[in-house]
């Protein structure tokens, strides 16, 4: 018997080391191929560079505006995560605790438009831009990010909030609270753990996208970290070295981020999903 639990594990972790190797091959090919010189990595992609050698960074974050594009990352995660937790909670709280009809119709169309997939609304979203004069304008796309995000979030907000009594409501309610108040001072603080999530994984969705800043942002000065990688390519000849290293270090906080919120994650997701 511990004999057939040896072989087991063994196999366990092989096959889970294979599929992690899998997953880190392209990332670690990126990672040697950013030091190698353009004729260094188009004549072998495979082999390891000559020499290691920064200076396909330092050329990189003078093209691409490393730390001007970082900023705007950074501003347009924060808006458009913050509105997101700040209208999901919201919404989430009370078509939770509003039990009619219609809050069930609305709840169940949030749900749907997440079955909906992008590409069949990218025209109709880019005429709504242009209607709204948000192009170019980093606000403005926080809230289409927003706009995007929220219906995850109210999934996710509602079945959490089922699992808190609504007597603490009705308590504070007695006590003379209004409903922002109870909102605020009851409900917001005991969200923590599945707001934690939502904030995570929705900064690392804004962080990694690429599509929606090239349909919204024509402005260099505006552009995304992702985005300014585009600067890069050329119509007839394209820097691979600086495109690699662009990636490598557009995808470097990102990383950090998420090594140390994993946890919170997992646990956020788990709660919003199984609670209730």
């Amino acid at each position: 018997m511990k004999k057939k639990k040896q072989v087991n594990n063994i196999i366990v972790y092989t096959s889970l080391s294979l599929l992690l190797l899998f997953w880190l091959f392209p990332i670690l090919m990126a990672l040697m191929n950013s030091f190698k010189s353009n004729s260094e990595l188009l004549s072998n992609v495979m082999a390891l560079p000559t020499t290691f050698k920064l200076d396909n960074y330092h050329r990189t974050i003078e093209k691409m505006h490393y730390l001007r594009s970082f900023f705007n990352t950074v501003l347009l995660s924060s808006l458009s995560v913050g509105m997101m937790i700040i209208f999901s909670a919201m919404a989430g709280w009370r078509l939770c605790r509003t039990k009619t009809k219609l809050s069930q119709i609305i709840f169940a169309l949030f749900v749907f438009s997440m079955l909906i997939p992008f590409s069949s609304i990218m025209i109709p979203l880019y005429k709504v831009i242009l209607a709204l004069h948000i192009k170019n304008s980093l606000i403005g796309l926080s809230f289409v990010y927003a706009g995007f995000g929220v219906s995850m979030a109210i999934f996710l907000y509602h079945g959490f909030i089922k699992g808190i009594p609504f007597e603490l409501e009705e308590a504070a309610s007695i006590d003379g609270c209004g409903k922002i108040t109870i909102f605020l001072k009851i409900i917001l603080p005991m969200l923590k753990p599945v707001t934690v999530a939502i904030a995570i994984s929705n900064v690392l969705w804004v962080w990694n996208d690429f599509l929606l800043p090239l349909i919204t942002l024509s402005n260099n000065k505006k552009y995304s970290l992702l985005l300014s990688t585009n600067i890069l390519f050329g119509q007839y000849s394209s820097d691979w070295s600086a495109i690699l290293s662009a990636l490598i270090l557009s995808a470097i906080p990102v990383i950090i981020f998420y090594a140390i919120f994993q946890k919170q994650i997992l646990k956020g997701i788990g709660d919003g999903a199984v609670k209730g």
